[in-house]
This record gives C-alpha cells, structure tokens and sequence, in this order.
C-alpha cells in the first residue's frame, strides 16, 4: 500500500462518524474502498434524537449512591419511546451492571466518570463465550445481547474496578506495591509469587492451568471472583459505535464485540494497569464489518486482538472475524501490538492493519495457535507500522503457543510430524510493507507445523534495527524485498 494510499485512509477516518446519515455512510465506504479486498462499508446505529439526563431519573454522581436502578430506569423509559440518548453529566456514577438495548445510546459528559461497583452480588453468573470457549462467566458491567443500533460516545470514563477481581504475579510489580497489594487480604500462592483475591480463586486457578478453564464440578459461588467479567461484552449485536470514552481498570479484557456485525470504534482509550492478568485492550471475536481507528491503548496483555473461538466450541461455531480495517492507532504496553489468535478455530481473513504505532510492547506484530485449534488465517494486510522498543520480536509466527507471553516462551522449533485434519491450523498469505521497528530483541521469527508448513508471507520496503535478524523454520514461499535489518538486506 503506498502513502498517498495511506493519507486518504487517515484523511477519510478524520471524517467518519461526524454524523449518522448518508454522509457518514459515504465516508466509511470510501475508506473500505482503499482496503486490498472488498469490503462493505459497516452501517451506523440509527438512534433517535432523542435524549434523557440520568439525573431525571434519580442519579446521584456523587460517587456514593448506588446508580444501577437510574440507569436501568432510564433506558427503559427511552425503549418505550422508540429509543434515544441517556446523557451521563459531569460527576461520579457508581452503578452496578448497564444493560443497553436497542436504539439506545450512552453519551457520558468529559467530566463524568462511570465506576463499576465491586461488589460480586451485583454481577449474576451467566452463560457466556470467553476466550473461544462456551463458559459461565459474571455478568459484565457494560452489555448488550442479540440488539440493534447502539451505542457509546462522549469523552468521560468508564472504570472497571478490577483490582478485587484479579490475581496478581509479585514479579510484575515492585516490593512497594506488592506490599499494598497484600494488606487487602486475599490468599497468596504456596511459593509466594502470586497474591489471589480469595480462597475460591486459588481453588479455580489450580485447575483452571494456562486456559483459564476452571474444572467444572467446583462451586460457581465458590469461585465467582475466577469468573470475572470482561468490561464491555457486546454479544451477537449489529450496528453499533463506540466513540470518544476511556474504557479502563477493567476485572479482565476491556472491550469484547462477540460475533458482532457492523461495527466501528473510533478515537477511544483504553487502559488497564501493566501487571493486569488477561488485561486484554479489545478482542474482535468472530465479527464482520469492523472499523477500529485513532484509539490509544495501554493494558496489561495483548493490545488489539482477533479472534474466532477456540477449539471445537470455536469450530462447531463456526464463524469468522472477518473484513476489519485498523488505523491511527497507538499501543504503548501490551504482550502484542496488534495480534491474531490464539483462539482463531473459525478462521480470521481480509484485515488491514495500517498506520499503527507500538511502543514498548512485549511483540510488535504477533500471529498465534496451537495445534488442536484448527481455522484458516489468511489475506492480511500490515503496512506503515513503526514500533520502537519492542521487548522480544518484531513479528512473529507461533503455532506452537502454550498460553505465556512471548517472554516466557523458548522459541525452539519443535519437528514432530502428526496428521492434518481439522484441528490442525493454518496461515498462510499474509504482508508486511512500510515496517519501521527501531529496537526489538529480533525481528522476525516464525514458527510454524512441520505438517502444515506457514506458506505465502511477504516482506517489503522494511527496515529494523534488532539483536537478531529473521528466523523461520517450516515455513515455504516467504519472500524478502528491499528488508533491511540493522542495515543489511535479508
């Protein structure tokens, strides 16, 4: 993709969203249409305009009162009239879980700060869909189900409140702050290297290993604090914008879209505390029509993630993430800057990645399965990248992931040949243009199964400034052109 290519996608993304009528419905065309594939410009929300203050229906921004029932009463009362704007003002809302629904919008004020009580009482057990599996997890604090025309703008905060949620690893904080951390109470670990919430926690981490899957014969009240909720989860939704707010301080990932169609996020900030287990910025899970553009994200795992389900839960589903532009965005700390998989059982295609920034994450550009996973990656798109700092690799391809950071992992190249079948996944027809990485342990390594080989990677117009250069092992068809690291040319 060149740069005039480049500056017309940043230029049309200025102009996205500036309303919901026609214009903005061209505006996104024309941005889809610099895309290398085709893709249908996503659908705005179609809200009424029509609006009510959470005040009038009893709230209190004083950071005291209790304000679910406001907030509840409030969308209801729109959804009688056909739908409209609850207008958050400036002050301190705690509240309980939001539930929005169709043709309903959230608009917070700048100085208005949303905060999401802790209290476990106030998040029912649900059935859900985390990390590709079909789970029970807690209600989470921002959600949405099978509606239509939402959405969420403004430039005020939402917090999560996470801090009771999460367990803690002592090597990623300093002696002080593990030290706060251990007056609030909580049961830590018998070798002394991880602080858990509660009893119940421990218990579902002891059988829960690297997948986060607790055995499920153990109390669900028991080890409720184990199943905590992502911040926003907005499952098997269409049409809807997500706009302007900090999204921060989440129990787990911040913001889930889950098989999701129509959707566009735009200049938002996400935020959650670097030692912050599965603080995941935004997982894209098996949705269609995605526009993610001018946001910021600083978390505790991978930054922006796609997804597509996770093993036969993921392939019985069967549902692709699929036709995404991402652009102008920045990634300060994360395991990834701009990551595919693990969970990917149903097949991620056609994505643009372009004009993205990634400053001091654990990896730059990160693609990852494992087998047993199954699902077809293929035709993405990742041009003018510039990442400064990068702990481990600049990009890498890994289908031998294990559920550890890229920091944790060994990088040896493993030749045992099994079957291909349906568990078996596979990349293939991936590019890379325009990639500046000043500073990364090495710049590229890639990882691939001694029986369904990674094929079709291309590298071009490249430079990285590394310990090391590339490395591939069963990998076929990967191409270097004008790929410079450290000044030499692969």
């Amino acid at each position: 993709m060149t740069k005039r290519i480049l500056i017309t996608i940043a230029s049309v993304a200025a102009a996205v969203l500036s309303g919901c009528g026609n214009t903005a419905d061209r505006t996104l065309t024309a941005l889809c249409r610099q895309a290398p594939f085709e893709m249908q410009a996503p659908a705005l929300p179609q809200i009424p305009d029509r609006s009510v203050s959470l005040a009038d229906f009893g709230g209190v921004g004083d950071g005291v009162t209790l304000n679910t029932e406001a907030f509840a009463n409030a969308i209801e009362g729109l959804v009688e009239k056909g739908g409209g704007w609850v207008e958050v003002p400036e002050g301190i809302w705690l509240t309980g879980p939001i539930t929005l629904q169709s043709h309903i919008g959230l608009h917070l004020d700048e100085n208005a700060v949303v905060v999401f009580d802790p209290d476990q009482d106030l998040y029912p057990i649900i059935d859900t869909n985390f990390e590709g599996l079909d789970v029970r997890r807690c209600l989470s604090p921002l959600n949405a189900t099978g509606v239509t025309d939402i959405a969420i703008t403004g430039k005020g905060i939402f917090d999560g409140s996470g801090d009771p949620w999460r367990e803690v690893k002592k090597r990623k904080v300093g002696d002080d702050q593990w030290k706060r951390i251990l007056k609030r109470g909580g049961i830590v670990s018998e070798d002394g290297k991880v602080w858990y919430p509660d009893e119940g926690y421990a218990k579902a981490r002891a059988t829960a290993g690297s997948l986060n899957y607790p055995d499920p014969s153990l109390d669900e009240q028991e080890i409720k604090t184990f199943l905590r909720p992502v911040l926003l989860s907005f499952r098997e939704c269409e049409r809807v914008l997500i706009e302007g707010c900090t999204f921060q301080n989440s129990p787990c990932w911040n913001l889930h879209p889950l098989w999701c169609k129509d959707v566009v996020i735009r200049d938002i900030t996400v935020r959650n505390p670097h030692y912050s287990a599965n603080g995941d910025g935004i997982d894209i899970d098996a949705c269609e029509r995605v526009i993610l553009t001018g946001s910021t994200f600083d978390v505790g795992d991978d930054a922006i993630c796609i997804k597509s389900g996770k093993d036969a839960d993921g392939r019985r589903h069967a549902r692709k993430c699929r036709n995404l532009i991402i652009t102008d965005c920045t990634v300060y700390h994360g395991h990834g800057g701009f990551v595919v998989g693990s969970e990917m059982s149903g097949g991620v295609e056609n994505i643009l990645v372009s004009g993205c920034r990634f400053i001091g994450t654990d990896v730059g550009l990160r693609f990852k399965s494992t087998r047993g996973r199954g699902g077809l990656v293929k035709d993405i798109w990742c041009d003018h990248i510039y990442m400064k700092d990068i702990v481990t690799y600049g990009v890498i391809f890994n289908l031998y992931y294990a559920g550890v950071a890229a920091t944790e992992m060994s990088g040896e190249a493993q030749e045992d040949i099994q079957p291909v079948d349906e568990t078996t996944p596979e990349f293939r027809d991936c590019h890379f243009s325009d990639i500046v990485c000043a500073g990364a342990d090495q710049a590229i390594f890639i990882n691939g199964l001694p029986e369904l080989p990674i094929r079709g990677l291309s590298f071009k117009d490249s430079q990285f400034t590394a310990g090391k250069g590339a490395e591939s092992h069963f990998a076929e068809g990967i191409t270097y052109e004008n790929v410079l690291v450290n000044g030499k040319a692969l």
